[in-house]
């Protein structure tokens, strides 16, 4: 994880044509909006609050711990200062539902949020979820009408759940004046956060999924023998077939290729497969990849789908392609137990992976990882003529939407108790705040224009080569004119889940073949679709895609 490791690894290594080229996108494209331009703003802001927090606790000082982000929420604080009273929400209690993944998420969210309750006089009771656990009890909140939690972390794929049955509280202009909501990626501004035009979300976080490999895994006289890693999913399935029964470069142990998770997330970890269904079915002519926009029927069993479940089943059936017990290995296995550790060269998953690898105790790959947006395919399937293209085709996934934070209807007839919620959301959603979670472990990602300004991030000490390819491989994924959007619809979790338990019957042998296993996800889905209203899901799925 030291720096001049890297530096010397990387002296080591040519610099592959991929690699330069996104280096040379990422210094134009922000160059093009500023970003490198070291005017006297840029450097106020490097002398002010946002340096500072950068330095809490530094780059390759180890993982940082509650100590760390109650510091960094209280210099964060003067944003709420200028809208609260100190002690103006006396006597207010609010729960606040979210995540505790990998000590992450509400773990963060409590230091924090620390400073603000001490200052503003609130107290805050919390529900901590895992993920595998977070679709089933919020969906039970909202069947059984039983929603016992002011302050929600969620992502937008339950927009339909909640906004759509009126669930959620509208945000307040002062909110969205106070995160400088104007700051954010262009695919997290609305329709993303709103429903029937009302805006109900602070964003924290901006999901993708990119690709993250061992450098040295490739180059000249490497385990692979590749110079540059794959650009497509079918290198991806050669390689990690390859690599069976080799020896990993750094840790001497077996190496390993692509880290598929087997096992289901809570719904979570169908977007894994479909890392590999929209590069071989996500057609650049046609928005939709998931349903039928016209009809609502699944695409899930088309070729584009059973080919994906068939590149898992042939390394399934490749003896010492995977490591030992994969068929239990969920997506937080397989970044934080597996890849971050040492085990396996590539890897799918959202873009904190990055920030991870540089800046937790757990991290032994920081110095010899690098970064790029999801695979493509040799091929594409066309859905509207039914045939394979071929033709190169990349659809960067944006898996999930991002976490936001939003506030229930709870708070509505209680001002103090409203404002109170708002200013949590608000301060956890806050622009200088987000630059830390975007740099340091957190379970979030670079989501705003001003995160992607390298200068900052060399300034706190990150590798300017290093943050260049993991910030440019968040970057072109969010700005890919392909990229692979989810629907903000009813019951896309319930639609996950189910196929997660089908898929997981699938590589455990239970169906005769990957057209099988698709076919019993495809119908499952015809009778969710069913179950919640065919004429009603159209409509929504279609405006979900802007059609």
């Amino acid at each position: 994880m030291k720096l001049d490791h890297y530096k010397y690894l990387m002296a080591r290594q040519t610099l592959s044509r991929r690699t330069l080229l996104q280096g040379a996108v990422a210094t134009g494209a922000l160059a093009s909006m500023g970003g490198l331009t070291a005017g006297p703003a840029q450097a106020a802001a490097h002398s002010g609050v946002r340096a500072e927090i950068l330095k809490i606790p530094g780059v390759g000082m180890g993982s940082p711990t509650d100590s760390d982000w109650q510091k960094v929420g209280a210099l964060c604080l003067e944003p709420t200062k200028a809208n609260v009273a100190e002690g103006e929400f006396e006597g207010v209690e609010l729960t606040f539902m979210g995540l505790n993944n990998q000590n992450l998420h509400n773990f963060l969210f409590r230091g924090f949020l620390k400073p603000w309750e001490e200052y503003t006089g609130a107290k805050i009771n919390w529900i901590d979820l895992a993920q595998a656990d977070y679709n089933a009890r919020l969906q039970q909140s909202i069947a059984t009408g039983t929603v016992d939690f002011d302050v929600l972390e969620m992502g937008a794929p339950f927009e339909g759940d909640t906004a759509g049955r009126g669930l959620l509280d509208e945000m307040p202009d002062w909110v969205a004046e106070q995160i400088d909501a104007s700051d954010l990626v262009d695919y997290l501004k609305a329709p993303v956060g709103t429903w029937d035009g009302k805006t109900y979300r602070v964003t924290i976080d901006g999901d993708a999924h990119t690709f993250a490999y061992r450098t040295d895994y490739f180059g000249e006289g490497s385990v692979t023998g590749r110079a540059e890693p794959p650009k497509t999913w079918q290198e991806v399935n050669a390689i990690s077939k390859d690599l069976a029964g080799k020896e990993d470069p750094l840790t001497g142990l077996p190496a390993y290729g692509y880290l598929d998770p087997l096992k289901g997330w809570g719904g979570f970890g169908m977007y894994f497969i479909l890392n590999r269904v929209a590069a071989y079915g996500k057609h650049p002519n046609d928005p939709a990849w998931l349903f039928d926009p016209d009809t609502m029927k699944p695409r899930v069993n088309n070729p584009a789908f059973v080919q994906a479940i068939q590149d898992v089943l042939d390394l399934i059936a490749t003896d010492n392609a995977y490591p030992p017990d994969q068929i239990n290995a969920d997506p937080g296995t397989t970044a934080f137990s597996q890849f971050l550790a040492g085990t396996g060269s590539m890897l799918m998953w959202w873009g904190d992976v990055g920030s991870s690898a540089r800046t937790s105790d757990t991290s032994v790959v920081g110095d010899v990882v690098g970064f790029g947006i999801n695979p493509g395919s040799d091929r594409v399937y066309n859905s509207q003529t039914g045939e394979w293209e071929e033709t190169y085709n990349e659809a960067p996934q944006m898996a999930y939407i991002g976490w936001g934070v939003y506030v229930t209807n709870r708070v509505q007839g209680d001002e103090k108790k409203r404002k109170a919620a708002w200013s949590a959301a608000a301060h956890l959603g806050g622009k200088d705040l987000s630059l830390w979670t975007a740099a340091y472990p957190s379970g979030f990602q670079p989501y705003r224009n001003s995160h992607f300004d390298y200068d900052e991030w060399e300034a706190a000490g990150y590798d300017r080569a290093y943050i260049e390819d993991y910030l440019g491989s968040n970057r072109d994924s969010y700005n890919h004119p392909n990229a692979a959007i989810e629907p903000r619809i009813p019951g896309i979790f319930q639609y996950y889940s189910v196929a997660e338990d089908e898929l997981a019957k699938g590589f455990a042998g239970q169906y005769g073949s990957a057209q099988e296993t698709a076919d019993a996800i495809a119908a499952a889905w015809e009778g969710i679709t069913d179950q919640i209203g065919r004429e009603s899901q159209i409509a929504l799925y279609k405006a979900s895609l802007g059609l």
